[in-house]
Parts: structure tokens; C-alpha cells; sequence
């Protein structure tokens, strides 16, 4: 199941957004992002008004019950449009490698997981990989340094699509980071278990990420961008952290995560 791979479409398809919780909490601007460059590359793009978590949090602690619960509200919600595109590896990660592992006691519903996970994607997977799109007239001049985060590299093998997207923003330089595919500490509730342990992580992600010598740091999954983005605050650093689509929709002149209030 994993990126990239040939894939038949619709010339214009009907494309299901899912924003994920953090997003919708935390971040809204990268979902209007998303939704800006779904557009763009000629999506028809709707967002699900039913949707909710994905269930990966209660998946990840041992609750597989109430995963397969949502998993199963997820598919119905989901399974009537062509794709489902969420910016976020590990939502996507969830739905496309574990939904199948949460439903492995009632087939039919593993069948129907099955099936929409091959039409789920990550959003820098899905612009680059099916859509062929790439950014036009977007400029931020300055450098930046990108993380890849752990679902969206090992599960779906995102790493040069997003490079090849930023590489075509005028005026942004790419600063390589150390450890770029280590993991930043965050984890989901890992960090809130572990909290010492995901906090020495994090700390030594900040000092490469300073090292890099970039003023921005981005990424494509929020969750540990925010992560990394209040260490380095503590830190009294200078460097500012977005998410991936924000500057390929032209809005990386904005506040950074964790600068908002």
C-alpha cells in the first residue's frame, strides 16, 4: 500500500477533505490550505460534515474497540466519493495500513477498509503523485528546513513529494536537516506517556533544526510540527514552523504555529 504508485482518475475528481482533529482544533488554516490546493489542482473538493477522529489515538493506546468503532463511522462517512485526502501521514497511515488490523474480526467491514484505503492519501502524496499539480505563482523568499515525519515516511512513503512541490515556490531555498527522517518526539500519546523521554527527543530535533541554519521549519503533519515548534520557542529560538501546504497556498507570511494569541 505504498506511495507513489500509477493511479487511474476521474479528470475531475470528487474529492473528500479530511481535515483531522488537530486541524480542526489547533490549526484551521492549514485545512483552508488544503482546501485551496485541492482546488487548484482541479479537485472537487467537500468536506464531510460527519466526519471525526479517525481513531488512530485510542488504536495506538490498546483501545481497539472503540478504533474499530470509529473506523467503521469513518468508512461510511468516506466511502461515496473518489478520494479522501487528509493533510496528515499518520491519519492517512491509520485508515490506509491499520483500519484493516482494527477490523480483522468482521471481514466485510476489513473489505470496505480495504477498499477506501487504496483511495486515501496523504495531501503532498495526493497533489504530486495522482493530480500531476504543481504550485504557480507562489513566492516566499527565504530558507527552510523540512522534517518528514514518521507515518507519512514509513507507512506511505512521502519524502520527495513534498520537496518536488516546495522546490517550485520562487525564492525558497531548502536548508538539508539532520535527522530529518528521526522522530521529533511527539508520537501521538507517546509524548504524554513518556513525557522525559519525548522531551530529550525533541530537544536534540531543535538543535539540528537550528544547525540547519534555516529560518522556517516545515513539515506535513501537524502534530509534530507542534511539537518541535514549542521546543523551539522554549528555546528562545528564531525559527518558525508551518505546515507544508500554508506556503505552497501562499500563505507562509502569516503567524507561524504557536504564535497565534
Amino acid at each position: 500500500m505504498n506511495e507513489p504508485r500509477s493511479v487511474s482518475r476521474p479528470v475531475s475528481p470528487r474529492v473528500a477533505l479530511f481535515a483531522t482533529c488537530l486541524v480542526d482544533a489547533m490549526r484551521p488554516s492549514v485545512g483552508f490550505a488544503a482546501l485551496k490546493l485541492l482546488r487548484d489542482a482541479g479537485c472537487r473538493v467537500e468536506v464531510p460534515q460527519a466526519q471525526t477522529c479517525c481513531g488512530q489515538p485510542a488504536f495506538n493506546s490498546g483501545d481497539t474497540a472503540h478504533a474499530a468503532t470509529l473506523a467503521r463511522h469513518f468508512i461510511q462517512t468516506f466511502e461515496g466519493y473518489d478520494y479522501v485526502v487528509a493533510p496528515s501521514g499518520s491519519c492517512i497511515g491509520m485508515t490506509r495500513v491499520h483500519y484493516a488490523e482494527a477490523l480483522a474480526d468482521d471481514p466485510a467491514w476489513a473489505e470496505r477498509a480495504r477498499r477506501l484505503g487504496e483511495r486515501s492519501f496523504e495531501l503532498m502524496s495526493f497533489l504530486t503523485d495522482v493530480m500531476g499539480y504543481a504550485p504557480t505563482d507562489v513566492r516566499l523568499d527565504t530558507s527552510f528546513t523540512y522534517h518528514d515525519s514518521c507515518s507519512g515516511l514509513r507507512e506511505l512513503g512521502v519524502h520527495d513529494q513534498p520537496r518536488a512541490l516546495l522546490g517550485k515556490v520562487a525564492g525558497l531555498t531548502l536548508k538539508p536537516l539532520e535527522g530529518n527522517d528521526v522522530c521529533c518526539g511527539f508520537g501521538g500519546t507517546f509524548c504524554v506517556k513518556y513525557a522525559a523521554i519525548s522531551n530529550a527527543v525533541v530537544g536534540e530535533k531543535a538543535e539540528a533544526i537550528e544547525r540547519s541554519g534555516a529560518r522556517l521549519l516545515l513539515g506535513g503533519d501537524l502534530g509534530c510540527l507542534m511539537n518541535m515548534a514549542g521546543k523551539l520557542k522554549r528555546k528562545g529560538s528564531s525559527v518558525r514552523a508551518f505546515h507544508a501546504a500554508e506556503v505552497l497556498a501562499g500563505m507562509g507570511g502569516g503567524a507561524a504555529i504557536g504564535e497565534e494569541g
